[in-house]
């Protein structure tokens, strides 16, 4: 097993490395810590995936989707990498842009042992050949890793999880080398955390009502049609508008709910035009119009413009249900348990089936079938298109009470039969795979097919003697395949069955849904809203006083939400937004006054508020090397230096203090040292011979994430103390990470 951060490793036969090596390892294991860069990831769902980097770096893993949870062996290459500074490559997870992702499989290899992550530096590197494998020209590399869906604090199965590569831990704060991919094993899809919601988790979804259209009578069913994007609607005449007659069917602007057309007019019994409601709708026709029914036995069809329908009047019982037939110009009907298939153009029926019993049914003709609900008897039957008979029989629990509906799924072939309170689904074969209960009576279900969720309208019973009504209906949104809410649930007021059943319309993509009221004589139109979803967020920065900060953020949601920046001055006690700071991109100049200011950017539209996680700058003074050197000397922020009569003072800040997180030590003879300050905390050291004139001075950066404590580089820190013979210990200052 892979040493957990921090633990040096163990064990018969694993070599013990220089102790050097083992002190910085030790320490700055402590920190497995990095933060994921926002990566554009190839739109491609097939292996292989590939990811840019901040500076270019192109990351590729050859399996991402479907991976095995006991084990996997994935390969990964980069290239484009900064031949600086190390990196590990590993699983871990995927916490959102800006936030840590841990914990990761295996933790952080630095023992060279490890089968789940990699650990790649610069050639020449202290810990090259044993612990760390080299990159390649052009900062490439080539490894493999061992990866699972679980182990080490991690579960791939409930969190979403990414192959990231990050900067190693002497480099802990620097985010130029996070590139991140998501991979998900068998089952699991990946997730985005998208900031943090503040009143609702980000990205909620709901809809809100947007207009009434109270120009259709009393609405009896909706269709969108795909073609022409008009609305359908059929409609019986409201009983308390003696004066008008509004039956027919209506042809509606979606926008703005004007009638554009209104067909009252179909054939009868004896052929003769009469006045007539639509009752229920089978189906679009080609470019515009639809196919539909109206009282008692007529089957008709029109199309914006007509002034009346073309139809036949069919003999027997009562038409019940209909819907398109496997022919362009057929289609079926109910009349009770009868099941037959009618040419629209004679009412001759081709075929006919009597069932045990039932009143509507379902087609599904991409799987030539027919589901036909028996709802007194408890049964639904499944009806072979091909043969025309039925071919299975399946029970309908608890349909004792109110019939609802039966709708098929038109991608995955699932039947929606709704009973009472409750929605039965089966899947294609007949097969129970969920009950939905409800607080209302079931009454419609709409499909949307693209973004794969499904619509269920619930109705109030409307008898406010009964403790169990309140007069007012409800809207649900399932996910198609999970079942699970996909949306905020939407109070419906006054949307009860007295006077007919709920029927709906879903634009396809689902942003906009239209649900009836027949007792209210209304159709109300809802648009989908998105409670704001963070997309990219700003990482941790760390410039130099002077220096141009630029901070991004970005949001995705419905409507577009607005952008406020805020700032921090007491580590995330309190926050204020910053003025006229409202655009995605924050910038300004640094000053030494703002170092550790925390930032983030919240953004809010009509739905919710949601910010991203707070970022810290760090802001360090400028080096005055170019100005040290007294008669001529110079202090170089990496490795010090002086002529003769270098003066030490000038090198760095008076007090020791540096700009990079690291210790600078410097040694030189003449009269008087010089040496350079570098890092955060720092001594500069001077002494030597008369006659000496040379300085050096070193740096190492690294500070602990979880404390602020510097982390002096033990094997830099030995060859200062080989160059100058001398070293002087000062007190290190402190610094917050300021890492959420």
């Amino acid at each position: 097993m892979t040493p957990t951060p921090g633990t040096p490793p163990t064990g018969p036969g694993r070599p013990r490395r220089p102790g050097r090596r083992l002190g910085v390892a030790a320490v700055a294991a402590l920190l497995l810590a990095a933060v994921p860069a926002g990566a554009a990831v190839s739109a491609d769902a097939a292996t292989p995936k590939s990811a840019t980097g901040p500076q270019g770096q192109k990351l590729t893993v050859s399996a991402t989707t479907g991976l095995d949870p006991a084990g996997a062996k994935i390969r990964v290459t980069g290239e484009g990498y900064g031949t600086t500074s190390g990196i590990y490559v590993a699983l871990c997870k995927d916490n959102g842009a800006n936030r840590v992702p841990s914990p990761c499989l295996g933790g952080a290899d630095m023992s060279g042992g490890s089968k789940n992550s990699q650990w790649i530096v610069p050639k020449g590197d202290p810990y090259e050949g044993e612990l760390a494998l080299p990159f390649g020209p052009g900062g490439t590399f080539d490894v493999e890793i061992e990866i699972r869906s679980e182990g080490d604090g991690l579960d791939c199965a409930d969190v979403p999880c990414s192959v990231v590569t990050r900067a190693d831990h002497r480099a802990s704060g620097d985010r130029t080398q996070d590139v991140r991919i998501p991979v998900t094993f068998a089952g699991r899809e990946p997730g985005e955390p998208g900031g943090e919601g503040v009143d609702v988790p980000a990205g909620t979804v709901s809809y809100k009502p947007v207009a009434v259209f109270t120009s259709a009578g009393k609405p009896l069913d909706l269709l969108l049609h795909p073609d022409s994007k008009k609305l359908y609607v059929g409609a019986d005449n409201i009983p308390d508008t003696a004066d008008t007659d509004e039956r027919g069917l209506y042809v509606l602007n979606p926008e703005d709910g004007k009638a554009e057309s209104r067909i009252t007019d179909a054939p009868g019994s004896t052929g003769a035009l009469r006045a007539s409601a639509a009752a229920r709708i089978s189906g679009p026709l080609p470019g515009d119009g639809v196919v539909y029914n109206y009282p008692l036995r007529g089957v008709g069809s029109a199309k914006a413009g007509d002034t009346a329908a073309t139809g036949v009047w069919l003999a027997g019982s009562t038409i019940t249900d209909i819907a398109p037939g496997t022919a362009p110009g057929t289609v079926l009907v109910a009349q009770g348990a009868k099941l037959s298939e009618i040419e629209r153009a004679t009412g001759t029926a081709t075929r006919s089936l009597t069932l045990p019993g039932g009143t509507q049914f379902a087609a599904d003709h991409a799987r030539g079938a027919v589901w036909f609900s028996d709802f007194a008897s408890g049964k639904l039957h499944r009806v072979d298109l091909a043969s025309f008979a039925v071919t299975a029989s399946f029970d309908l629990p608890g349909t004792d009470s109110i019939a609802g509906f039966t709708e098929v799924d038109p991608a995955s072939g699932a039947v929606w039969v709704g009973v009472n309170r409750s929605v039965l689904v089966f899947d294609a074969t007949g097969k129970p795979v969920k009950t939905l209960v409800g607080k209302d009576l079931a009454r419609d279900a709409a499909f949307d097919a693209a973004g794969g969720r499904t619509f269920v309208a619930w109705q109030d019973g409307g008898d406010l003697s009964d403790p169990a009504n309140d007069n007012n209906g409800t809207l649900t949104v399932y996910d198609s395949t999970d079942f699970t809410p996909a949306a905020k649930d939407l109070s419906l007021p006054g949307n009860q069955t007295q006077l007919g059943a709920a029927s709906l319309a879903v634009e396809p993509g689902g942003a906009t849904v239209f649900v009836t009221s027949p007792a209210e004589g209304k159709i109300t139109r809802l648009t989908r809203q998105v409670s704001p979803l963070v997309t990219q967020a700003p990482a941790d920065r760390s410039v130099r006083a002077g220096e141009e900060v630029a901070l991004t953020a970005r949001a995705e949601g419905t409507p577009e939400p607005s952008v406020r920046w805020q700032v921090s001055t007491d580590g995330s006690q309190t926050w204020r937004e910053l003025d006229g700071a409202t655009e995605p991109v924050l910038t300004f100049t640094a000053k030494s006054a703002q170092d550790g200011y925390r930032y983030r950017a919240e953004f809010r539209n009509d739905v919710g508020t949601t910010r991203t996680a707070p970022v810290t700058l760090t802001v360090t003074e400028a080096t005055g090397g170019d100005t040290g050197g007294g008669n001529g000397g110079s202090g170089d922020t990496t490795t010090g230096g002086a002529a003769t009569g270098g003066d030490g003072s000038t090198g760095g800040d008076s007090d020791g203090d540096g700009s990079d997180g690291g210790t600078s030590t410097g040694a030189s003879g003449s009269s008087g040292g010089s040496g350079s300050s570098a890092g955060s905390s720092g001594s500069t050291v001077g002494g030597g011979s008369v006659g000496g004139n040379t300085g050096a001075g070193t740096t190492s950066g690294g500070s602990l994430a979880a404390t602020g404590i510097t982390v002096i580089s033990v094997t830099l820190l030995a060859a200062a103390l080989l160059g100058g013979g001398l070293l002087i210990h000062r007190r290190a200052r402190r610094r917050t990470s300021g890492l959420a």
